[in-house]
């Protein structure tokens, strides 16, 4: 019996109606695709309608069948769903929605082997057919460490990719990870899904950026603990190293309470020293979105809150690879930083249970048993007992890995573009479509979580690595993002960017376009210029008693208020959100379901 792999192709496609389509015959993937490039899709007809391409009959009936006069291409028959397998434009299918012996048009999906939904989110495919993988292209990871794994060597080869190795942590010259957190991240930069790839196997874990090299630059602990010396040395050493590995991304899927203006802190110190040096640095916002007493805003962690780096905050991938339903994590914090109010995060992506590669016998392995892949889940037959290779893991931290893998991906085949000029391209082409809200119940508390879909919770928007490289925007200035303030007398947020930022420069880059232009509009009486864009207070995402009305976050009582987040007893006391029983210590956040 011969066995076919069949390779399908992927497309990223806007969910914005089409006028005349018939969205209820269209599956989300398609509703609103108007490009002329053609994609592989099936066709269900009603009963009683000729659909069969085979024998002579067939051959006319095709031949004068509508899909041809669309100009699609029939690739087969379906007689077991009445329907055909077709390559058509997005005008042909919007055509053919209309017709009334049409019952559903979907995308021809993969079906093995299951990718992870994250990389399927993201558009990763593209980016592998295209020839983009990472190759050539070091990522510095900061962290935990990187154990070995057969999933990051060159392919069956022995000869591992992780191409450096040092540790910082005191007393302890070993970098191989302990606490379980390094290698996790690293599979979701740089895995290539090796011990997961063949017909054994149901699903393949594979990172972003399968040819990329790993600099593992061990700062944490077992217990994941680290201070900002460390990681400072650590990044001193990746600007030294860059030439040796060509390290062009520096990882970190860490943070700490900010305690001062960005250009004070250290630790945004030394990320900008990297980003001058030419290293995109991509920064984890935190996991304190749950934080009640500001509805999670404000509660980006350092140095994610510094206004050159890559700040990236989590969605859910809700199960299924495509990204149309895709949510925020509750638990994923949101903007603007304290002291200096800098919109964060700039970018999301899927963070939350996500399986990468496992560290055996570290502290998170051992500590969250639930967390351990049966190898059910992925083999053909598996036992219900623990794999030995993969982990699932949630937080903002593996939503940074999975955008160091674009910008791995991105610089393969645009070595020349600068940080600003990634950030900014990433930025721009960001899927933009979101829900209004959405809400979360946690089982254990019975405590429901509400979120907006604003600049402060989704940033610019889903990274989306195939629009990137599809893209030719270079921006000529910085990519800083714009800094938030809040005018009582208008109820209006302004977002000033700073002169030497692209944004909103030109059509191209302006903040609308950039951020989403169902995020911004023109607030009462105020004036938009080349130097701000204005939030409203009246508009319905902003609703006036809700984000923005001045007895809710904005308030003098609530986000800007001296009693709240600048009081010394709440944000900042010591049994608050940075005190060690509450949200900070291990920065580890739980995967919603």
């Amino acid at each position: 019996m011969k066995k076919f792999l069949l390779v399908f192709l992927i497309v990223t496609v806007s969910v914005t109606a089409a006028a005349g389509a018939d969205n209820t015959k269209l599956s989300p993937e398609l509703q609103g695709y108007n490009s002329t490039q053609k994609v592989q899709v099936i066709v269900q007809y009603a009963p009683g309608t000729q659909v069969s391409c085979s024998g002579l009959l067939g051959l006319v009936d095709c031949l004068v069948n509508d899909v041809l006069k669309l100009g699609g291409t029939i690739l087969g028959d379906l007689p077991l769903i009445n329907g055909i397998v077709a390559q058509l434009d997005g005008n042909a299918i919007q055509s053919l929605s209309n017709q009334s012996n049409v019952v559903y048009i979907s995308a021809d999906r993969p079906l093995t082997p299951s990718l992870s939904n994250a990389t399927v989110a993201v558009n990763a495919p593209f980016a592998w057919q295209s020839g983009y993988t990472g190759a050539g292209i070091g990522v510095a990871l900061i962290d935990s460490g990187v154990s070995s794994h057969p999933d990051l060597n060159q392919g069956i080869l022995p000869l591992s990719r992780v191409v450096y190795q040092q540790s910082f942590v005191a007393g302890n010259s070993s970098a191989s990870d302990q606490y379980g957190h390094g290698t996790h991240v690293a599979g979701l930069i740089a895995g290539d899904g090796l011990s997961s790839t063949g017909p054994l196997y149901s699903k393949t874990f594979k990172g972003i950026a399968p040819g990329a090299s790993i600099i593992n630059l061990r700062v944490l602990d077992q217990n994941g603990a680290g201070t900002d010396s460390l990681v400072i040395a650590a990044i001193n050493q990746a600007i030294a190293l860059k030439s040796r590995y060509n390290i062009r991304v520096i990882n970190l899927s860490l943070g700490r309470a900010v305690y001062e203006s960005y250009k004070l802190d250290p630790l945004c110190q030394a990320v900008e020293q990297a980003w001058k040096n030419g290293i995109v640095v991509v920064v984890a916002a935190g996991n304190n979105g749950r934080y009640q007493q500001t509805d999670g805003y404000a509660t980006v962690t350092s140095p994610g809150n510094d206004p050159y780096v890559i700040t990236v905050g989590a969605m859910k991938p809700m199960g299924t690879p495509t990204r149309v339903d895709d949510l925020i994590a509750s638990y994923s914090s949101k903007g603007p930083s304290v002291v200096d109010a800098v919109v964060k995060p700039d970018l999301v992506a899927p963070g939350n249970l996500l399986t990468s590669l496992e560290a055996p016998n570290s502290t998170l392995y051992n500590e969250y048993p639930g967390n351990q892949v049966p190898n059910d889940y992925y083999i053909n037959g598996g036992s219900s007992a623990s794999s030995s290779k993969y982990f699932t893991l949630s937080g903002t931290s593996m939503a940074t890995g999975i955008v160091s893998g674009v910008v791995a991906d991105l610089l393969q085949k645009s070595p020349r573009l600068t940080p600003d000029q990634v950030k900014a391209r990433l930025m721009l082409t960001a899927y933009k479509t979101f829900p209004q809200s959405s809400s979360t119940t946690d089982p254990t508390t019975g405590i429901t979580y509400t979120d907006q879909y604003d600049v402060f919770t989704v940033g610019a928007g889903y990274v989306d690595v195939e629009a990137a490289l599809n893209s030719n925007a270079v921006a000529t200035g910085t990519a800083m993002s714009p800094i938030a303030t809040f005018n009582s007398n208008t109820n209006n947020v302004y977002l000033s960017d700073d002169r030497s930022a692209v944004w909103n420069t030109s059509a191209t880059w302006s903040n609308a376009a950039v951020w989403g232009s169902t995020q911004f509009v023109a607030g009462s009486g105020a004036t938009t210029t080349s130097a701000s864009s204005t939030v409203s207070a009246s508009n319905a995402l902003w609703g006036s008693n809700a984000l923005w009305g001045s007895n809710a976050l904005w308030g003098s009582n609530a986000l800007w208020g001296s009693n709240a987040l600048w009081g010394s007893n709440a944000l900042w006391g010591s049994n608050a959100l940075w005190g060690s029983n509450a949200l900070w210590g291990s920065n580890f956040a739980a995967g919603e379901q």
